[in-house]
């Protein structure tokens, strides 16, 4: 893997990804970081590794369903390997309008499979980062594995379905190196704050009210993004091509327990007396609601020897010092600062790739 495109990288999952990659490994090959930079994509967040990795890291804003402009960037960049981030992914806003998940999320990906195809010669690997929503609900017992059939409950989950299917035949019917990989729920540093974890944390600090969707018993089973990037680069690296793998934290919680969770830590951090569950309120529940979700990941540890590092206590008290240590980011997200500063640094930019 010497030209890596990492697609979405300015997101979330994909900034501690490309953070993880270049900072963490052995990784010696160069960083071509594609993002659209919708709501959640925040250059900002890479500014040091682009810094410190002049050499090694180039971002190109771009709109993967743009064909004509990814095939030059596939062309100029001799791409040679692919991780997909890029996605459309917060279930509120695809249950409001589910327009823009479709475009990105099924067309999107149909368009780097196109261009991967076209460039078989030198494409080692297609990797493939999907989600656990895909495969429904489940009851109180059991736990989705590889096996699992698809029973996606909203639009979100609808198109990550979509393109997981459109990745695994492009491989039966082209022969295109995939893998992918389909993950719970994570957390960690850099999240969009009106996600569920930072929401929560945020909330808390600011002693606003908290809210939880019904009775606050649905199930989420959380993963540490840093664990996540062990994961996606162990299977990189080291999964068989064409295969799935399930990735989890082996954290299943409740809601409304987690939420007390966060409460519990901050009031410990900040030195308060266990005021803050006061916060909590219930609020009508969203439609298609998934119940529970339960990551089996005995594939991945059983071949690639992986498994998280940090349970939910330790990683959530990684994730509320972030958040509280960088609470200048956070107020530039919400005030949509960001915006203003990504359109006059990227503006030259944008006037040269037309």
């Amino acid at each position: 893997m010497k030209n890596l495109l990492i697609t979405g990288g300015c997101g979330f999952i994909g900034t501690n990804f490309i953070r993880y990659l270049l900072k963490d490994t052995r990784f010696r090959g160069r960083v071509i970081n594609v993002d659209k930079l919708t709501y959640a994509g925040n250059p900002e967040n890479l500014l040091d590794i682009e810094k410190r990795f002049k050499k090694r890291y180039r971002f190109i804003r771009a709109d993967i369903c743009n064909r004509k402009l990814m095939d030059s960037i596939f062309n100029e960049f001799e791409i040679d390997s692919v991780c997909h981030f890029a996605a459309e992914t917060h279930v509120d806003r695809s249950i409001y309008s589910s327009s823009s998940f479709i475009r990105t999320n099924v067309m999107g990906t149909h368009v780097l499979l196109e261009l991967t195809r076209k460039y078989s010669d030198r494409i080692e690997l297609f990797h493939h980062i999907s989600t656990d929503e895909v495969y429904g609900s489940l009851g109180e017992q059991g736990s989705f594995s590889e096996a699992s059939p698809y029973r996606p409950n909203n639009p979100y989950s609808a198109t990550k379905a979509a393109s997981d299917h459109l990745v695994r035949a492009y491989h039966r019917t082209y022969g295109i190196p995939v893998t992918i990989s389909n993950c719970s729920n994570n957390y960690g540093p850099y999240q969009f704050p009106e996600k569920f974890i930072p929401l929560m944390i945020l909330n808390v600090l600011e002693e606003k009210p908290l809210p939880i969707y019904g009775d606050g018993k649905h199930i989420r089973d959380w993963l540490y993004v840093t664990d996540h990037c062990r994961a996606v680069w162990s299977i990189m690296n080291s999964g068989r091509i064409g295969e799935t793998y399930t990735i989890g934290g082996g954290a299943e919680i409740q809601n409304l327990t987690l939420a007390e969770m966060i409460c519990n830590l901050v009031d410990r951090i900040k030195g308060r007396k266990n005021k803050s569950k006061r916060l909590i309120t219930f609020v009508k529940d969203r439609p298609g609601h998934d119940r529970r979700y339960s990551m089996d990941f005995s594939k991945i540890r059983r071949e690639l020897g992986w498994k998280p590092s940090e349970d939910i206590e330790s990683g959530l008290n990684k994730t509320i010092r972030w958040y509280m240590e960088n609470m200048e980011w956070v107020n530039r997200v919400r005030k949509g600062q960001y915006r203003k500063w990504i359109r006059l640094h990227y503006s030259e930019r944008l006037k040269q790739r037309g």
